[in-house]
């Protein structure tokens, strides 16, 4: 369903104005005009857009997590724009909960033939990034994975990244005995270091978790800005082995630490926790279903 709401392009906007319009921009994107986009100009008073990308998938969990990241976000000040990716096709389950959950958002789609590709994640996010970079979407990018819980806190902190921005994230391990940190060790606000827990990555440059960084979206469409190397687009890569995909992204973004803030007391305090709530999970024989649940309640 493509949505026929026009988006002003190229004016400036109060994020008054931008979160009156949260519950017309939805439908699929990739059919719209391509000379649609957010506002690029904000008031320098005012606060910086949020880009939250989260790929999604069908599942028991799917309609939970993506109620609860929804419930989530409406907490956060505006203006936020939450980029949803599925694969294939838009769902009408992941479709009526976007369009309940009063959150500005596009729905968009990765056409990837889930037999060639080995993470659908990747390719969704990319889908997302190359959408933020044909339509120059000013603000900072944030990947979102649906199954976290997040900290409003962190969005709020988000909004004073210059350049890049990363912090500490609580991962449970897989036999849900232990929790382990992975991200940065700061220096007030100058990273120094990286926390290590498993060998198996430590050949990775950056020991950062997807959920554990953002960065400014101009970053994707003005290189000369940022004096970038090469012109290349960013993307994540599918190639690399797990664990080293978060740091193949951040290669492309940033040269080193240097060019890096670390977010709040030092790195110390824990906005993001990573737990292993769906694969561990137990189900009872023909518990289990192939589909995505309904919507569950909506919200208010």
């Amino acid at each position: 369903m493509a949505d026929s709401t026009e988006v002003e392009n190229n004016v400036t906007l109060n994020p008054y104005a931008l979160v009156q319009r949260q519950g017309m921009i939805e439908g699929n994107l990739d059919n719209a005009p391509t000379n649609q986009s957010l506002p690029r100009d904000i008031n320098p008073g005012s606060r910086k857009l949020l880009i939250v990308i989260t790929p999604t998938h069908a599942r028991p969990h799917q309609a939970y997590y993506l109620n609860r990241l929804a419930y989530t976000l409406k907490l956060v000040q505006p203006p936020l724009l939450w980029i949803v990716v599925e694969m294939t096709s838009q769902s009408e389950e992941t479709a009526g909960i976007l369009r309940k959950s009063g959150i500005m958002y596009r729905h968009l789609v990765c056409k990837k033939n889930l037999t060639d590709i080995k993470d659908r994640n990747v390719h969704q996010r990319n889908v997302a990034l190359s959408h933020i970079e044909t339509h120059r979407l000013d603000g900072i990018v944030y990947f979102a994975d649906e199954y976290n819980v997040y900290s409003i806190d962190l969005f709020e902190q988000m909004r004073h990244i210059r350049q890049f921005g990363t912090w500490t994230v609580a991962k449970q391990t897989q036999d849900n005995n232990r929790v382990t940190l992975e991200g940065p060790v700061c220096n007030g606000t100058k990273v120094i270091g990286w926390h290590l827990n498993e060998l198996s990555k430590r050949y990775r440059r950056f020991h950062a978790e997807m959920p554990g960084f953002a960065f400014n979206s101009t970053i994707l469409w003005d290189p000369r800005r940022w004096h970038r190397p090469t012109l290349e687009q960013i993307r994540q890569l599918e190639t690399v082995k797990d664990g080293f995909q978060a740091s193949s992204i951040i290669e492309q973004v940033v040269e080193d630490e240097s060019q890096m803030e670390g977010l709040l007391q030092d790195c110390s305090r824990i906005m993001v926790w990573e737990l292993n709530i769906e694969s561990n999970s137990f189900y009872p024989q023909k518990w289990l279903m192939k589909n995505n649940l309904d919507v569950i309640a909506p919200l208010a």
